[in-house]
């Protein structure tokens, strides 16, 4: 009752006037807030029909929004300024601010810290002079409201919209007590979502780009302009181009670079030049290039011609930079990182690898046969067996006036000779993709600082659509962007992003915060978003899970690896969990909140020692066409230090595992091979990728060193000389009783893709297939309890709550079984009754393992009763790494 009295209290406040913005010749408008601000640069109808609707005003529309930002947290990388030093930038004298949707989750407790703090925002504000011409205006825009898309898996919005009307009459209130404006989009919205049959958003919560172009013409007509719908395609255009150009100045990747810590040398003539010189003037081009593109903009609302091509001789130079490679006393050289300007062909290189006895390596793709495979990083097999790459010629930053299009590439041996026959480019005009993953009908790409969705929608093996399906990740380095997809066993998408970066991401079940390293976990059925490891990592490039959803972590710059469950739990934003190779220095950070586990010396202890460093993508041997002795070794890339794939066995000890390096696979003499990433085919075979270029990194020299490579790169595939190679199963398209007997199968690999096109099925169907095969299942088989846990990880990626067939795993036999299904009680444990009574058995398993996942599942409960149960495992011998998990949990629920 008193909800309801509060929400009629407030609402009364909409009724009220604010004070009326106009807008006037000239001014510069800045927007600042969250996603539904930030979008808009995405998706232009706004920002069209507001040129149209003031064609003589000929203004100026500077996007600052970051997913996320709160009226008093905005949180950034280093150097990147505050929002004052960027609203001066832009000359600002019309401030949009965009809060109220991740501050609503806070619900009615939340409500008066929030109006205190957007009342302290505008005034704060309103004593500013951005743009030399005094105080600016200021209007305050309020959340739309949350779509009821019908989609059972996703809140259906009546929580949430009684919480976003109350945040926005909050906002109303503020504007007429401060006299500001006051753009109220929750009820334009909240009529539209309920007028249109098509789905507006993306996920309730997040307009979609329909849902944009719906909701213009009334938000440009609270601001005093036109509300027609039409729009101009031609003046779209030029704003999607301007928008493109101060996109790429404001959210620059490589920040830390430019503005951060990261300023390396390079010399023009007598002068040395740090990254710092050169990519400020490159920001300085941009900041030119779209001021050109500004007055296109207002010529064409005015109904003036334009040339078809943009004039940009105006802008100043680039900063060409000589190279720093070469020479007796070269530090990269004498380090062993420098490979050779003069590049091998293929068939050289080819003679110059060593390789594990019995094993054999032959050229699958180069770019000698396909120009497109330059700087391939990351690697995938689909469904249907073939191969995809992504590549980054661009890397380490696009340059301004040259053209964007790094690709995700389709490889395909039509002929089964183990050699690429086609090449075909699935998405092009891409943006550093750093990593990606197949699924869900199309590819998620990373794009810092976004995840991108591309479909192909008409069977071309070509994008037609792609989307901004997450965005709010920090673009503070490329060498330390998302990276490594893999599905986790029970549907979740896992990613992982370096130090130096400060991400926050909406999601319709609130706001979620990551810096200086770790692991995203991302769950498509249910929208649900999250962090899956906090910890002080360098640059996590490796991610890989064994038969019994049991994950290992590679962190590239240190060449550490690391068992994930005891750094796994969860831990509240600002903490992190402590260890890692940059954990003391985040343990002294400000922005760990005097959190980061206490001691800056402890040491998380690792997977296995490390011989050398670095390492990029990780792989578990699980291939019937590999010698029996290594099965479940865990592989590695190294990329500078040996130029390997390195080669661990890993055995069971205690509650966790513990490695010992073996015969590596193969050892490359040409000093430009440099493997990234690896995975095991569908016929059994090991690929590698190889970077192949002679400069490597972003430490050893300048972002614009001429030396570095845009051309090269290849695809190596390794097999056994005498071993048969494995039948590939049949995945694509095959019925659902026959993808689950494949589930079966011994290879981790195939059991992935099996599972991935059952992702994409009818989940109804599915689930029912699931129950009919498990009643069908041989108790006697020796692999009875794996394919139970297969079973269980099915209904976990389609969201489908079996608890009988749960309780059936958390009692199996085997104790890898018992502790996969504990691990998927921590997943469900909001759909679950008791998730508690779940656990108490498990504290008290006769397994370590078993307890330390337990233990591990309740740090995502709350209250004295799941801290009193953590504590039980006292009861039992405790490792080390069950003391961590413990300590974690207990830190995380004393919050």
């Amino acid at each position: 009752m008193r909800l309801s009295l509060l929400i009629i209290a407030l609402v009364s406040a909409l009724s009220a006037s604010a004070a009326e913005v106009k807008l006037e010749k000239g001014d510069h408008i800045c927007l600042i807030g969250n996603e539904l601000g930030e979008r808009m640069q995405h998706h232009n109808y706004w920002e069209s029909l507001l040129h149209q609707s003031f064609p003589q005003h000929e203004l100026t529309v500077r996007n600052l929004c970051f997913p996320g930002d709160e009226p008093m947290d905005r949180i950034r990388s280093k150097n990147f300024g505050d929002p004052d030093s960027h609203l001066t930038h832009s000359k600002a004298s019309v401030v949009m601010m965009f809060f109220g949707f991740n501050e609503s989750f806070a619900g009615e407790e939340g409500l008066a810290e929030f109006t205190d703090q957007m009342t302290q925002l505008v005034n704060e504000t309103k004593a500013k002079d951005y743009s030399g011409n005094g105080s600016p205006k200021i209007i305050l825009v309020s959340p739309i409201a949350f779509e009821k898309t019908g989609d059972k898996n996703l809140p259906d919005g009546s929580q949430h919209n009684p919480r976003l009307e109350m945040y926005t009459a909050a906002l109303a209130d503020v504007a007429k007590q401060t006299e500001v404006g006051f753009v109220d989009l929750f009820h334009p919205s909240q009529k539209l979502f309920e007028s249109r049959d098509e789905r507006l958003t993306l996920n309730g919560s997040h307009l979609n780009e329909k849902g944009y172009q719906a909701l213009a013409p009334a938000f440009v007509s609270a601001m005093g302009g036109s509300d027609a719908a039409e729009i101009n395609p031609e003046l779209k255009a030029e704003v999607d181009d301007k928008n493109f150009h101060w996109w790429h100045r404001y959210r620059a990747v490589n920040g830390f670079s430019i503005y951060g810590d990261r300023g390396l040398a390079g010399k023009d003539g007598t002068r040395t030049y740090n990254n710092r010189d050169v990519m400020e003037r490159e920001r300085a081009i941009l900041d030119q290039m779209t001021a050109n593109r500004d007055a296109r903009i207002w010529a064409i609302a005015q109904g003036r011609s334009v040339p078809e091509e943009v004039d940009d001789s105006n802008t100043l130079p680039f900063i060409n930079v000589t190279t720093n490679v070469g020479g007796a006393d070269d530090p990269n050289k004498k380090r062993g990182k420098l490979g050779s300007l003069d590049y091998h062909s293929a068939a050289e290189q080819q003679k110059m690898f060593e390789l594990a006895d019995g094993l054999q390596i032959e050229l699958f793709a180069s770019e000698e046969q396909f120009p497109e495979l330059a700087n391939p990083v990351s690697l995938q097999f689909d469904n249907k067996g073939r191969l995809w790459v992504s590549t980054m010629a661009s890397y380490p930053h696009w340059q301004p006036k040259s053209k964007l299009d790094d690709k995700l590439l389709i490889l395909e041996d039509i002929d089964n000779d183990g050699k690429a026959d086609e090449c075909k480019v699935f998405a092009g005009g891409l943006h550093q993709p750093t990593g990606f993953e197949l699924g869900k009908g199309g590819a998620f790409i990373a794009q810092q600082p976004d995840i991108l969705f591309a479909q192909d929608l008409d069977g071309d093996d070509a994008a037609d659509t792609v989307i901004r399906k997450l965005a709010g990740f920090c673009s503070a380095d490329s060498h330390h962007g998302i990276s490594a997809f893999e599905w986790g066993p029970g549907g979740n998408l896992y990613f992982e992003e370096g130090t130096f970066k400060y991400s926050q991401v909406e999601s319709p079940y609130g706001l979620n915060r990551l810096h200086e390293a770790g692991i995203w976990q991302y769950h498509p059925v249910t929208e649900r978003f999250g962090v899956h490891v906090s910890v002080a990592f360098s640059n996590p490039w490796g991610h890989v899970f064994d038969r019994w959803g049991q994950n290992f972590i590679g962190d590239a710059s240190p060449g550490f690896s690391y068992w994930a469950a005891p750094i796994s739990g969860k831990i509240q934003y600002p903490m992190k969990h402590p260890g890692g190779s940059q954990h003391r220095r985040v343990a002294n950070l400000e922005t760990s909140g005097g959190t980061a586990g206490g001691d800056p010396k402890f040491a998380l202890p690792t997977l296995y020692p490390k011989r050398t460093r670095p390492l990029g993508g990780c792989a578990m041997i699980s291939s019937r066409h590999f010698p029996d002795e290594w099965q479940g070794n865990f592989l590695v890339t190294n990329c500078i230090g040996d130029r390997a794939v390195l080669n661990h066995k890993i055995t069971e000890d205690g509650s966790g595992f513990v490695g010992v390096e073996v015969e590596k696979i193969v050892e490359g003499k040409d000093g430009n091979f440099r493997p990234v990433d690896l995975q095991i085919a569908p016929d059994g075979s090991l690929y590698v990728v190889d970077w192949h270029n002679a400069l490597i990194g972003h430490l050893q020299h300048n972002l614009r060193d001429p030396s570095r490579d845009h051309s090269h790169g290849r695809i190596w595939r390794i097999t056994h000389k005498t071993r048969p190679l494995v039948e590939p199963a049949k995945i694509a398209g095959e019925p659902i009783p026959a993808l689950l007997d494949l589930l079966k199968l011994p290879e981790d690999r195939t059991r992935y893709r099996v599972r991935r096109e059952l992702a994409e099925r009818d989940p109804a169907e599915v689930v029912a297939a699931v129950n009919q095969w498990t009643e069908n299942l041989d108790p006697s088989d020796a692999d009875y309890e794996h394919q139970l846990t297969e079973a269980l990880w099915v209904c976990q990626t389609h969201h489908a709550i079996q608890t009988e067939l749960l309780d059936q795993v958390l009692n199996a036999k085997d104790h890898r079984a018992r502790a996969a299904a504990t691990r998927v009680v921590s997943f469900w444990a909001d759909d679950l009754d008791s998730p508690i009574e779940l656990l108490t058995p498990r504290i008290n398993d006769e397994h370590p393992r078993v307890r330390l996942e337990a233990v591990r599942a309740l740090s995502f409960l709350s209250g004295d009763e799941a801290a009193e149960l953590a504590l039980e495992v006292l009861n039992h011998d405790v490792d080390d790494a069950l003391q961590y998990t413990l300590e974690e949990t207990l830190r995380q629920l004393e919050q």
